[in-house]
């Protein structure tokens, strides 16, 4: 076999076995480390068994993950969204949100939805979201009478903004692969996150009034505007204050991502004081989780480092840019084809091995189809929304699954995402063809590349 031969089947064996339920990090090394020693060897310069430079481009490689200035903000971000997670403040959110909303056809979809959004901007922690909001919001809904379906989509599909809304960990992953400032991905994900987050809004408040029976309208009570106000104030705005300060300290300029996850850990620790869920032991497990996938993390990045040098030594990359430019079908043609490809692959696989092994794939054939990294990270952020909300492998459908009342099925809930998928790529489709949605704010704040 050909070294390009080997290279495919490198590719099509770290797929299969990562079907079978491998860790991803671990599978990465192995590959690598098994793969590079063949690419490698070099049996006139070998003096014994382990002479062969695939192990010291395996220490290389996490030397280089360890002192990268990018990938400090992710434990500092993770650190921040598991503070805030464990301080109470995602009910407080909804609660009031719902008290905001309640003349709206759907309002405790709406409510939902806003938390989501909110909450996104304070972390990036997807399974955490749709886990919350599984035991607060969906619970509450279904006492409401809201349709099961209808109610399990708006968990799901909200609670996977994170990946796109800033400060999302997927940016900073992409940004450190792609070789690209963190500031400007922040700066043009802001308005297709909300762009997103404004349709799934709207979605739901159409099928509301259209169909009452879906969400039935809360039984009217004596709220006053005192009450709403002074309930947004107390939870809204102080949440509001720390995202505002982290995400306007980035993208005005005044600090580097790094910097202002510090602060906004830092911050997140000052509020659960002062909404008094401060304990040791929350502390303690906001610690342990922001270790834990930090690490994970980290060990993807030296495994799909290895993997990728190894692949693109023996010539895969070669061999897939050479079939791409054979096509010829032009920007439009990559296009739509990179990202079918990385859709279908978001149905066994989530966004961290789609990212780190096969996004750098067709990176180094965007300066031939002449496609800013920018404008197509863009487009994979959104199209990553489908990793979690693709059935069979809908992560999202199973985080919500595991707090969900026994009566509610799997299938109720994937009926209930399906729709989210036709707006994100409808949202996509947009970004496509109005590429300032994504490109003029950080040419307005930062010029041009």
């Amino acid at each position: 076999m050909t070294d390009p031969q080997i290279a495919l089947m490198m590719l099509g064996a770290f797929i299969f076995v990562v079907l079978l339920g491998f860790p991803i990090a671990f599978t990465l090394v192995g590959m690598g480390l098994g793969f590079g020693y063949y690419a490698y060897y070099d049996p006139m310069r070998m003096q014994h068994l382990l002479d062969n430079r695939i192990f010291d481009l395996f220490v290389q490689n996490t030397f280089s993950v360890m002192s990268n200035d990018v990938l400090v903000a992710v434990p500092l971000f993770l650190f921040m969204g598991y503070v805030v997670e464990r301080a109470n403040i995602m009910n407080r959110l909804f609660f009031s949100f719902q008290l905001a909303a309640r003349n709206l056809p759907g309002s405790m979809a709406v409510a939902a939805l806003l938390t989501c959004t909110v909450f996104a901007t304070a972390t990036g922690i997807i399974g955490a979201v749709v886990t919350l909001m599984g035991m607060l919001a969906f619970p509450a809904m279904l006492e409401a009478k809201y349709e099961k379906s209808y109610a399990a989509g708006v968990i799901c599909a909200g609670g996977c903004l994170g990946i796109l809304i800033p400060p999302s960990i997927m940016l900073i992953v992409y940004a450190a692969i792609a070789e690209i400032s963190p500031l400007r991905l922040y700066a043009g994900a802001m308005f297709p996150g909300l762009m997103l987050a404004s349709f799934y809004m709207i979605y739901v408040v159409s099928r509301a009034y259209f169909n009452p029976a879906l969400a039935p309208k809360p039984k009217a009570d004596d709220v006053t505007y005192s009450k709403v106000a002074y309930e947004l104030l107390t939870s809204f705005l102080p949440l509001a204050l720390l995202i505002g300060t982290v995400l306007g300290s980035i993208l005005m300029g005044l600090a580097t991502p790094a910097e202002a996850a510090g602060v906004g850990a830092a911050g997140g620790l000052l509020l659960a004081a002062i909404y008094r869920s401060l304990s040791w032991e929350r502390l303690k497990e906001a610690v342990f989780l922001t270790a834990k996938t930090s690490a994970m993390v980290c060990w993807l990045f030296v495994g799909s480092w290895t993997f990728a040098a190894v692949f693109s030594y023996l010539g895969g990359h070669d061999i897939i840019r050479d079939w791409f430019l054979a096509l010829d079908i032009g920007t439009v043609g990559f296009l739509i084809l990179a990202q079918a490809t990385i859709f279908l692959l978001g149905w066994p696989l989530e966004w961290t091995e789609i990212i780190i092994i096969f996004v750098p794939i067709f990176l180094p054939m965007l300066e031939t189809f002449n496609v800013d990294p920018l404008f197509f990270g863009m487009l994979v952020a959104l199209n990553l929304q489908t990793s979690f909300l693709t059935p069979p492998m809908a992560m999202a459908a199973y985080y919500l699954k595991g707090v969900a009342p026994d009566d509610v099925e799997l299938m109720d809930i994937f009926k209930g995402i399906m729709p989210y998928l036709g707006i994100v790529i409808f949202s996509m489709v947009l970004l496509y063809n109005f590429p300032g949605i994504a490109l003029w704010l950080p040419e307005y704040l930062f010029g041009q590349p």
